[in-house]
């Protein structure tokens, strides 16, 4: 396995009760030649005091927008500043096992892969284990990438030699699935499973998942429309399609497992 740079980008907003834990889960990793991008989007509640202390370690990079801009484009300063031949993704409430980068890597190395995900578990807001483990199709291609978002943020790694600078459109959510749109409009492209539980989702009671049917519908109508560029039609299409593939893919693919 060479020792090639990883960029990882987090953008933070509001998480100062979990971003120490996060940036910890980074620093615990087996593999050490990382970058961690930290974009803070104006948070208020003190999480700069809280995100201090880890800049002593030069490979932690800390930057804040002047106003508040939203995911979509604090993630795309993120990738703009990235100077890794890979780039992955850690939300400032997530975790990864110590072991993520290092066997990631091997995996895609290992076998020429450009673009890789792993499975991970889901932990409540306070950290405990919901006995969840959600994984996904072995390969992902732009077929299914298109039925739905199988590829958690939080696993994701992709080669940026191959890719180049990715930046998506300016939407409020699904942003993480607009970038791999992104990636899978390069002809070819597909995304190869680890299948190791190597990371833990945080189940937030503010996040997306827990929104009304008619704003997760809205939402991924605004993914293909705006950063997809597609007619109104095409993109309500895409969108319906969606929510009923995420129901099939929460049948498939999340898994209850022992605690």
């Amino acid at each position: 396995m060479t020792d090639s740079l990883v960029s990882i980008i987090m953008p933070s907003w509001n998480t100062a009760d979990y971003i120490a834990d996060s940036i910890r889960s980074v620093l615990g990793q087996s593999y050490t030649n990382w970058e961690l991008i930290i974009v803070d989007d104006c948070s208020t509640d003190g999480s700069y005091e809280v995100i201090r202390p880890f800049l002593a370690d030069s490979r932690i990079r800390y930057y804040e927008n002047e106003n508040n801009m939203g995911a979509a484009l604090t993630r795309n300063r993120a990738l703009r500043k990235a100077r890794g031949e890979w780039i992955a993704f850690l939300d400032s409430d997530d975790l990864w096992r110590p072991d993520k980068l290092e066997k990631q890597i091997s995996f895609m190395e290992d076998n020429g892969y450009v673009l890789s995900y792993t499975s991970y578990e889901k932990i409540d807001e306070k950290g405990a284990l919901l006995g969840i483990r959600v994984t996904g199709p072995a390969i992902v291609d732009r077929h299914k990438m298109y039925q739905y978002d199988y590829i958690g943020q939080l696993t994701m790694m992709y080669s940026a030699r191959f890719f180049g600078l990715i930046q998506i459109e300016d939407i409020r959510k699904n942003n993480d699935y607009a970038i791999r749109l992104r990636l899978f409009a390069k002809g070819g492209t597909k995304a190869f499973l680890l299948d190791e539980n190597l990371a833990q989702y945080r189940v937030r009671t503010s996040s997306i998942s827990h929104d009304k049917i008619t704003r997760k519908l809205k939402s991924h109508y605004d993914l293909f429309r705006v950063n997809d560029a597609r007619p109104a039609a095409v993109a309500l299409w895409f969108a319906c399609r969606n929510m009923v593939f995420g129901v099939w893919k929460k049948m498939r693919y999340e898994k209850r497992i022992a605690k």
